[in-house]
Formats: C-alpha cells, structure tokens, sequence
C-alpha cells in the first residue's frame, strides 16, 4: 500500500474542499434547521465530478480511484454530513452496483444521469419489517407469463426517497429460496405504481431526504432487472461494502470538524487564568481524538485500497470495509461526545455546529450496517464460524 497521493487524488481532493468550504458549510445550519434538500449545491457537485467519482469518463463521471472517493467524501462531510450522505449513496450504493452488474443499456441510462448530478439515485434494501434481517422482506416482484414483473410492498428509511429520479430495488421473487430468490430491479420513480410514503423526521443529517416508498402493481419489464434474476442479495451485500467505506470516510469528516473545531476552542477559552487546553485532562482527551482520528482514517484508506487491488485481481474487500466503517463511525460519536463536552454550555447551543456534529456522528453506527453487524462481520471472517 502506497501512502503517497498522486496528483489526481490530490486534485480531486482539493475540488471537494473547495466546494465544502465555499457552499456547503456556509448552508449547513440553512438545511439542517429546515431540512430542505440541497438540490442546488448537489448540482454543483455532480458538475465538478463528485457525484460518480469512480464512474467512468464515458458514463459521465470522474473516471477516479477509491482513495479518491475517500479523500472527496472526508472534504464533503466535514463541510456537512448530509451532503456526503447523497454523495454516498449516488456513489457507493447507486452508481456502483450498476457499473458491476448492470447491462450497457442500464449503465447509460442511470447511471450517466446520476454521476453528471442532472438526477438523483437511491437504494431501496430496507423495509419496515427488516433492518440488519435483510432476507425478511415481504416486497415481491411476481413474474409474469410475458417476463414482466409486478411489484408489490413497501421499502422505509430511503435515503433520496423523495426526490430520487432512479432507484435500485432489491425484491423477492421467490421466497422458498430465501436469499437466492431475491433480484435486484431498475425503478423509474415516474412510472405508475411508485408513490412516497411520509418523510422521517430524523435526528440528524436532515438535509438528506429520507422517507417510505410503497409499490402497487408497478410493472418491472425484463430489461429491467439489474444483473441476474435471484442475484439480488449477492449484489446488495457487494454494494454495502463499498458503501460501508463512504460511511467510514462521512465518520471521519464529521469526526475531524469535531476535533478542529475543539483545537481552536480550547486555544482561546480561558479558565483559572490559562488557556483550558493547557489542562491535561483537556489535553487527554485532544490526544485521545486525534489517535482514533488518523487510525480511522488509515484503516479507511487501506478498505479503499484494498477495494481497487479487488477490482483488478478479483476477491473481496468485505473485512477491511467493516473494519473501517465500524473504527471510524466509533471514533466519530466519540469525538463528538467529547467535543460538546470540552466546549460545555456553548457545545450545547445551536449557535455552535458542535450539537449538529454530534447529532449526525451517530447515524454512521447505523446505517449501511450497525456496528453490531460490522463485528459479526468481521468476527466471521476471522474464525471461519458462521
């Protein structure tokens, strides 16, 4: 593993801080307080290639590396989490799945529209029902005498949900075969049949619209199944892996905003006539920060690099990515926590960013995998036992 960055990385690395720094930071509070989608700063995004970092040039992207996509998403989310949430999910779950899986058709289709930022994608996995459980769900595809689908149930907790153009669906369409009688489907929010459910009033990252999705009849053809038929689950757990390293990386930037903002308060506060970081508690808890920060970070940079030496000589990345996202998402909650706590009354205002950090760490402990999930993931990779 090479800890240099080429000058690419660089580059692109350089593009995502700018735009964090220039719109999305100074609009962060704007759309945490109303929870209005950024469509505008989203825009601009997938102009300067930021919505398809690894998709290829000829389908409208940046034509980028996974470290890359590390580095952008760490600028996005330190700038906003919510932000970095799309960011994510038009990358790592949308995007990506397609690119792996999906026929020419379908990769010009959706995923040009998507990388160039002119639409917005989603991934629908979750249903009421079932959470970290994903082979309980009840929404069905039932095939048809002329190889349509009908689609029938309902999917919660979709990030994009309500202004999602394009949406990969994960079905049933064979429920004796548990697992392998899921397929993946291409969903067109336009067509008859897809209606948005209610908005969830979350916690955090409030800007990144989620809501329930219900189908009714809504007519699937052929051409519109994503890889094979009964490869759903196969292509869902392949997706979340490369999602689980865009959440790691979200982790680290909300994490590494906590700390900055932290190192620049406890410089200026006084108390008892010195600055409060001369204390060593203080100072504990500021060296405690930056460890678990750099070695979220570098675990997070080797699942990246891992991730492309897969895509060149095959294999799996899945432990270096649950490795990474459960490090980091960690390390995030408790920086923040530490944060608030260090800058006291004024880390508990919302005239300080310090409560929205802290808010948003915490949904990378749950989403895309909790960290319940990532340590079974990764005590089974280690033992051999299931």
């Amino acid at each position: 593993m090479d800890f240099g960055f080429t000058e690419e990385q660089l580059m692109i690395q350089d593009v995502a801080r700018r735009i964090a720094q220039e719109k999305i930071a100074p609009s962060a509070e704007h759309h945490d307080r109303t929870g209005e989608f950024p469509l505008e700063n989203i825009r601009t995004l997938g102009e300067n290639g930021l919505m398809g970092i690894e998709v290829p040039a000829e389908y409208g992207g940046a034509g980028m590396d996974p470290i890359s996509y590390v580095l952008a998403m760490v600028e996005i989310a330190a700038g906003d989490a919510a932000h970095s949430t799309i960011v994510s999910v038009n990358n790592s779950l949308f995007c990506n799945g397609i690119l792996k899986f999906g026929t020419e058709a379908q990769k010009q289709l959706y995923v040009r529209a998507i990388a160039e930022g002119r639409e917005i994608g989603a991934f629908a996995l979750t249903e009421p029902q079932s959470g970290s459980d994903a082979t309980a769900m009840r929404c069905k595809a039932v095939k048809q005498a002329d190889g349509t689908f009908v689609i029938n149930g309902k999917k919660s907790w979709i990030t994009s949900g309500p202004v999602a153009k394009y949406i990969v669906l994960f079905a049933m369409t064979d429920p004796d075969k548990g697992a392998r009688g899921i397929t993946a489907f291409m969903i067109d929010t336009a067509k008859p049949g897809f209606h948005r459910g209610k908005t969830e009033p979350k916690l955090g990252i409030r800007a990144s619209a989620t809501c329930e999705i219900e189908f009714e009849n809504y007519v699937a053809a052929a051409e519109d199944v994503l890889g094979e038929e009964g490869h759903g689950f196969k292509i869902a757990m392949g997706v979340l892996d490369a999602g689980r390293i865009g959440i790691a990386s979200q982790a680290i930037g909300i994490g590494r905003a906590a700390y900055e903002a932290t190192l620049s308060y406890v410089r200026e506060r006084k108390a008892f006539g010195q600055p409060i970081g001369a204390f060593q508690m203080t100072q504990a808890k500021i060296a405690d920060m930056k460890c678990k920060l750099d070695a979220a970070l570098l675990l997070t940079l080797r699942a990246a690099w891992q991730k492309g030496q897969t895509e060149k000589n095959g294999g799996r990345f899945s432990n270096e990515a649950a490795i990474a996202k459960l490090t980091a998402s960690e390390a995030a909650m408790w920086i923040a926590h530490q944060a608030v706590q260090i800058h006291g009354g004024m880390g508990y205002s919302k005239e300080m960013p310090l409560e929205r950090y802290f808010r948003d760490a915490k949904i990378t402990e749950i989403y895309e995998g909790t960290s319940e999930i990532q340590r079974l993931v990764i005590a089974r990779n280690e033992t051999g036992l299931r």
